[in-house]
């Protein structure tokens, strides 16, 4: 190998709006992830899961409107480029992955919204305490009575949940192995100067 073959593994990083949008996002998900959790599945009273009911619904809008901003971003400004020495198969499933995440960042609030909004318990939504969000006419669009939609659309959200936890999952792991393992530079464009553990790899050629 040549010294000319040889690059320097600092990459250039996504623009501060694509950064903090990231965070913004992944930090809902993991709180989404817990809530949701907890009113499923902990013996938590009633009045506490009320709460935590509607501060779920409010964090799900607030990821929805986030990652609807985040695609937009992403559609109209190129992130930065993979490693070179990266192969095509493992970019594929980086492309594979980030896909996939977009669709269950944007649907999962999405059929929440519809699964409240089919409910016969018709709890009306104040995000955070403060602004009135409406209810999607479930039933005048899409022709279904409550008593239809409602168990579909909470088996959609519960697996697109364990779905999301898989992805999420998958997602930071592979950034933690181009980080701790491979050393590329691929973590530091969201984290930038995030310092590594020992010298850093040249990138790989293809």
């Amino acid at each position: 190998m040549t010294a000319s073959a040889v690059r320097s593994p600092a990459a250039p990083r996504f623009t501060w709006v694509a950064i903090v949008l990231h965070w913004t996002i992944g930090l809902g998900i993991l709180a989404m992830l817990a809530m949701g959790l907890a009113m499923t599945h902990a013996p938590i009273p009633t009045a506490w899961k009320f709460t935590l009911f509607q501060l779920h619904k409010s964090v799900g809008i607030t990821i929805l409107a986030a990652a609807a901003l985040r695609l937009a971003w992403r559609l109209t400004h190129r992130p930065p480029p993979l490693p070179v020495g990266m192969p095509r198969w493992e970019k594929g499933a980086a492309e594979g992955t980030h896909v996939l995440l977009y669709a269950l960042m944007i649907g999962m609030p999405l059929v929440g919204w519809l699964l409240v909004s089919a409910s016969p318990l018709n709890i009306p939504t104040v995000l955070y305490g403060r602004v009135p969000w409406p209810h999607i006419p479930v039933t005048a669009w899409f022709g279904w009575n409550k008593a239809q939609a409602s168990p579909v659309l909470a088996w959609l959200h519960a697996w697109g949940g364990y779905a999301l936890i898989a992805l999420f999952v998958l997602h930071a792991g592979a950034a933690l192995r181009h980080h701790v393992v491979l050393r590329d530079g691929v973590l530091r464009r969201m984290i930038p100067g995030l310092p590594f553990l020992g010298r850093p790899r040249p990138e790989r050629l293809p």
